[in-house]
């Protein structure tokens, strides 16, 4: 096993502007806990770009990630060398944007069976959010019986969110939202019921396809919105916003409605949430594997590179990504 990592790493020093080189690193002491993985696909994710952007300094970014267990550290009982595992690690070590990683095992799960490696790198982390946010947050199941509506479905996580409540609340209705016919047919191919457009009139898109408004949002685009959401939200509604504030909810105050954060790495904490993620990362497997979820990856996947990642950071900043961008890790 090589005792080295090759690296993209990002710098943002020089007048602000980002620039990413290839970097050859020792690889880190392996905790008691940790796996060594060597990495086959990553994917990218808006948070890599704000990190970048918001640390000054040399980092190496990357959250999802697919590979095989090269070493364990003494206490890893859930692995052996040789095992498949995916996982969207923690924004307190290095990332995944890397030839061989290092992960605490904890938040790690073993890789589903039926997905190539730059298929499954696309699920982690927004599946991890899609789970905190319908299972966590609005307590959906196969009792609910309810109406959803996704601002954001086209996205990584509204992608997620619309395909996990379809699997696992099979009587909630999902209407998501989408700008272009595009991003359009692609929330109508992972099972909404409805798309409507939001770009100019959400209250009336939505009235459009359900006259009682809806039991429950969520929002990966809440600026400028609460007044809407309190015009389409039902009395005692909820909403999960995956965006960030500052956000005056006092519209909603007369629905006696429930405004809920969801942080998927709230959780990535072994310390204080022992190996949460890597339950949540197993049973999301078995849907996988059963059929019930499928990749989000959009597109041929690129490779690792600099020049690679430097794209794939262009392609979510201008708004026009659909699903998940992954890069293989040769």
């Amino acid at each position: 096993m090589t005792q080295v990592s090759s690296a993209v790493v990002t710098d943002h020093r020089h007048d602000g502007a980002l620039r990413f080189r290839w970097e050859v690193a020792a690889l880190p002491p392996l905790e008691p806990l940790d796996l060594r993985v060597a990495v086959q696909a990553v994917a990218v994710n808006p948070v890599d770009a704000k990190l970048s952007r918001s640390r000054a300094g040399d980092r190496v970014h990357g959250f999802d990630a697919v590979g095989t267990v090269a070493a364990v550290g003494p206490d890893v009982s859930r692995f052996r060398v040789g095992d498949a595992v995916w996982y969207a690690g923690t924004t307190e070590r290095p990332g995944a944007f890397q030839t061989v990683h290092t992960v605490d095992s904890r938040l790690a799960g073993h890789a589903p069976r039926s997905l190539s490696p730059v298929d499954a790198a696309a699920l982690p982390l927004t599946m991890l959010t899609a789970w905190e946010t319908v299972r966590g947050k609005l307590r959906l199941d196969q009792s609910s019986r309810a109406t959803l509506l996704v601002v954001g479905a086209a996205g990584g996580a509204g992608s997620a969110i619309v395909q996990l409540t379809r699997a696992i609340a099979p009587g909630v209705r999902v209407i998501g939202t989408a700008s272009r016919d595009e991003s359009a047919q692609w929330v109508r191919s992972l099972g909404a019921h409805d798309v409507v457009d939001a770009r100019n009139d959400l209250v009336g898109a939505v009235r459009s396809v359900t006259r009682s408004g809806v039991d429950a949002i969520v929002s990966a685009w809440s600026q400028r919105r609460i007044d809407e959401y309190a015009r389409i939200l039902a009395p005692f509604g909820q909403i999960v916003g995956l965006d960030r504030g500052p956000i005056d909810v006092t519209p909603l105050k007369p629905l006696s409605a429930s405004w809920h954060w969801v942080y998927m790495f709230t959780r990535a904490d072994p310390q204080r949430f022992g190996d949460a993620h890597g339950v949540v990362l197993d049973e999301l497997r078995r849907l996988v594997d059963n059929g019930l979820l499928a990749s989000t990856r959009r597109g041929a996947p690129g490779r690792l590179s600099p020049q690679g990642l430097r794209a794939a950071y262009r392609t979510m900043e201008d708004g026009t990504a659909i699903g998940k961008i992954v890069l293989s890790v040769s």
